[in-house]
């Protein structure tokens, strides 16, 4: 695994992985967005053969992460989970199981439907709108957040960003990737089972493209 690339931002150092996550080092909190958890298992219900393979390698990814940094906090901006209940959430309390001492806080995205005695039954923190930690916030959706103005800067999710790089005879290739502007940060999906959405990168942007194993600063 490449090594993790450092951006600062108000003296505090985060560290991009090519995992899709990011680690805040005081905080000892790893932040994510957009896991999806029982995605594969709805479309499964739907009658879509989705393989559960892909909900278990993001799990075991995350996991690795938490291990690696040796987290305190899991701080999930939004869509953790995908939608009602069924069995792969089941494979993910056995998990949640395992890690009692880790904190996890859920900011609610559009997907996190399930019930509140769901989520006190896995031990997760639920916060509807936004959570504020040492001048950073944190939410889903920038555009629907009523953060205090006094915030200094935003983590989000929600869209699933993307950057497109283009090669020699109108070649071009979409990667995910970290977004970062002079206010918020919008995360790439940690599920790898998801789309992307091309980001409109300005001149004083700073974008991190997800290239297999490496992140690489665009």
């Amino acid at each position: 695994m490449q090594a993790p690339v450092q951006h600062i931002i108000n003296n505090n150092h985060f560290w991009l992985s090519a995992e899709r996550c990011v680690f805040w080092e005081e905080e000892k909190a790893l932040i994510v967005s957009d896991l999806h958890f029982g995605k594969t298992g709805h479309f499964r219900k739907s009658g879509i053969a989705v393989p559960q393979n892909i909900f278990k390698e993001d799990l075991q990814r995350l996991v690795t992460q938490i291990q690696f940094y040796k987290v305190q906090q899991l701080l999930v901006v939004g869509d953790m989970f995908h939608s009602t209940a069924n069995k792969e959430l089941e494979l993910f309390v056995r998990w949640r199981n395992d890690l009692p001492d880790l904190q996890i806080h859920l900011i609610k995205g559009n997907h996190d439907i399930l019930k509140a005695d769901w989520y006190r039954s896995a031990n997760i923190e639920v916060h509807p709108n936004q959570l504020s930690i040492k001048g950073f916030c944190f939410a889903h959706d920038v555009e629907q957040s009523d953060c205090e103005s006094s915030a200094s800067f935003f983590f989000t999710g929600h869209i699933h960003p993307g950057v497109v790089l283009n090669g020699l005879g109108r070649q071009s290739l979409r990667f995910p990737c970290f977004y970062f502007n002079h206010k918020f940060a919008i995360l790439p999906a940690f599920s790898r089972f998801t789309g992307l959405a091309a980001m409109d990168v300005k001149k004083n942007d700073s974008v991190f493209a997800i290239v297999e194993k490496s992140v690489i600063k665009i």
